[in-house]
């Protein structure tokens, strides 16, 4: 096994030439299915860097990191740390990466209804000032977010097809990503830095009252509050109107 990851690890005692010939293709055929296992996994990210380059970053990502899971699907498992390692100079790339990881990650999550407005409504009709300060939401299961440097609602329409044209500016500074299933669908949505702050915190158990708290950060003054706890509820509104919150809790 040593051999077929690593053609330099020491010769395996008792081979001659033609059981180094047939480990040779058996090492070619290997790498190849799990390049290719890439390929369908980063399909965008593939069209973006071209062929050659992306065929080499595949190959050094399984070298340096050999898949070891049951499944091939797991083989591109932080591909995107190794595009940010390769694509230093074009960090759209790993970004692209991680949200196509993202996406077939979510698609095994566990089936949960989402709670609808209505649902929401009767959970929260006992609730007192208290309650909602303390107020927790659980999000559909595989929900992730990330902070982001490009528009990859931009990227990935315009990638969606093998003959693209490079978007002219894909630019999104302090912008952020949120990635779920609706239904048996992965999608995401672009959102503000601090939309995906507020998620992370809120994903982690954070009460409402102190998301509030957090959104105008240390000293706030009155004002700053009051638009703090406006943003909140405004994302609040947005993850229960796209189908994110799967139960909401005091």
């Amino acid at each position: 096994m040593a051999q077929v990851l690593d053609e330099d690890a020491p010769t395996v005692p008792g081979f001659g030439e033609r059981h180094e010939a047939g480990l040779a293709i058996y090492r070619n055929n290997y790498r190849g299915a799990l390049v290719e296992a890439l390929r369908s996994t980063y399909e965008r990210t593939a069209r973006w860097v071209g062929e050659d380059a992306f065929r080499q970053a595949a190959a050094h990502h399984l070298i340096t990191h050999p898949p070891t899971s049951w499944t091939i699907d797991e083989a591109g498992r932080g591909f995107d740390s190794t595009c940010a390692e390769l694509f230093a100079k074009d960090p759209e790339v790993a970004e692209l990466a991680w949200l196509e990881w993202a996406m077939l990650d979510v698609f095994t999550g566990e089936d949960i209804a989402p709670l609808d407005p209505e649902g929401f409504a009767r959970s929260t009709a006992s609730f007192n000032d208290e309650d909602w300060a303390g107020m927790r939401v659980s999000f559909l299961p595989g929900a992730v977010s990330r902070q982001v440097g490009h528009d990859l609602r931009k990227l990935w329409t315009a990638l969606k097809d093998e003959e693209f044209e490079r978007p002219a500016d894909f630019s999104g500074e302090g912008r952020g990503v949120i990635v779920w299933r609706e239904g048996e669908r992965p999608t995401f949505l672009m959102v503000e830095a601090d939309e995906v702050h507020a998620f992370e915190l809120a994903r982690e158990g954070m009460p409402y009252g102190e998301l509030c708290l957090a959104l105008a950060g240390e000293d706030a003054s009155p004002e700053a509050m009051q638009d703090a706890a406006m943003r909140a509820g405004a994302m609040l509104g947005r993850w229960l109107n796209e189908g994110l919150i799967a139960q909401v809790f005091a």
